[in-house]
């Protein structure tokens, strides 16, 4: 599948691959004494000196407000991004590069490719209340939501449930598709719920696509992407260590401008995750404490200039799972991951556990800010906690997804 990086819409820079070319961003090499020294000969000798507001200390810097952050870092557009998907795959199916009524899209949590489903304008399927439904039921069921073309299904992992009776809609669903049974449509599949169904019907070839990862530059060209570029300019950002740039993305007409490594480290530690990405960039925007002086008559802030600085990532403390003598936080984050999010009842189904114990598990992993209640009573892993959520799987011998 060849790469036209030039025709893609910024929303979704990296296109879409098949799933077994996707790759971890490359890892930048960590400094040593004598590049640090270096990097410090070619700050001075691009000239970036006090007025150009890259001062000696700006560690203390006050986070963001919601105000700005909204402004700076907002969440993107589902109904853009939805129309972008739709639009590679009808430029897929034009090229010659997909065969299949049925197109299968696999990526990893807080990629945002449920909610671009559910903004594309096509018929949403949405799973049944009861999801321990008999094998005639479930025929039925999917007879009648499969009858006509156009539709999507956001997200695969809601229709079932690991429970002995609650594999039944999906390897029913995925049967059909395999074997081209099916009007068209779309089934998007968080990374996780495709990572267990692959294990389960092994011998399964559905074609599945991905979004390619976001790689530094392409990072770059996303966040500068989100910040918009209004009548006031595009974002600046540069770090508050020494003052070397982040944003605007690199285009090659810099001149003398330095340019940090930041976008290279959080492409890595995100593992080209767009959702982690950004909660992590947002966490790292710093303002100066002016910035926020000057309010509305109403107390609202008043627009302020496109400039804000970024903290280095290892002054950063994502939330980690807390330790513990006894399996069931990995049960529960696991069984979160698995489906997507759970209420408590599903919960108490997927993983296992009794109400009191899986009551203190949820509690002790919400207070280390590892796992959020939305107001649907769903629970989740906050992204900011994935990195350390999926590394601490790993080590404990779950089976973790392949992003």
């Amino acid at each position: 599948m060849t790469e036209h990086t030039q025709d893609r819409h910024p929303c979704l820079p990296g296109g879409l691959i098949p799933l077994d070319q996707w790759r971890v961003p490359e890892t930048s090499v960590r400094r040593t004494l004598r590049s640090a020294l270096r990097d410090i000969l070619d700050q001075l000798k691009a000239g970036i000196h006090p007025d150009d507001q890259a001062f000696k200390s700006l560690d203390d810097l006050p986070a963001l407000s919601e105000y700005q952050l909204s402004r700076y870092a907002p969440v993107p557009d589902g109904k853009v991004f939805g129309r972008e998907l739709v639009s590679q795959l009808e430029s897929l199916d034009k090229n010659g590069g997909q065969s299949r009524r049925c197109r299968v899209l696999v990526a990893p949590p807080y990629s945002g490719v449920a909610e671009a489903l559910r903004c594309s304008g096509k018929r949403v399927i949405v799973p049944p209340e009861n999801l321990l439904m008999t094998e005639s039921e479930i025929v039925a069921w999917w007879d009648d939501q499969l009858g006509e073309a156009g539709w999507v299904i956001p997200e695969l992992a809601d229709f079932w449930i690991r429970h002995r009776l609650g594999l039944g809609l999906v390897r029913e669903l995925l049967a059909r598709v395999a074997m081209d049974q099916v009007g068209e449509g779309i089934v998007g599949c968080s990374s996780w719920c495709w990572h267990f169904w692959g294990q389960f019907l092994p011998d399964l070839y559905l074609a599945p696509l991905t979004p390619g990862p976001l790689t530094a530059d392409r990072l770059s060209l996303w966040l500068e992407h989100l910040a918009g570029d209004p009548p006031a300019g595009k974002l600046v950002a540069r770090m508050t260590k020494d003052g070397s740039y982040v944003l605007p993305a690199p285009s090659g007409e810099e001149g003398d401008r330095k340019y940090s490594e930041f976008a290279r480290d959080l492409a890595t530690l995100s593992r080209g995750n767009p959702g982690v990405a950004l909660a992590i960039w947002r966490r790292t925007l710093r303002a100066r404490p002016e910035e926020e002086a000057d309010k509305k008559d109403d107390g609202t802030p008043l627009p302020v200039g496109r400039q804000c600085w970024v903290a280095p990532l290892d002054q950063l403390s994502l939330p980690a799972v807390p330790q513990s003598s006894t399996s069931q936080s990995g049960h529960v984050i696991h069984a979160l991951l698995l489906h997507n999010g759970l209420t408590v009842g599903q919960l108490a189904l997927a993983a296992g556990l009794s109400g009191q114990a899986l009551r203190v598990a949820l509690a002790r992993l919400q207070r280390a800010d590892v796992v959020v209640a939305g107001e649907d009573g769903v629970y989740q892993v906050s992204p900011l906690a994935y990195p350390g959520v999926r590394r601490y799987l790993q080590s404990k011998g779950y089976p973790v997804d392949g992003f």
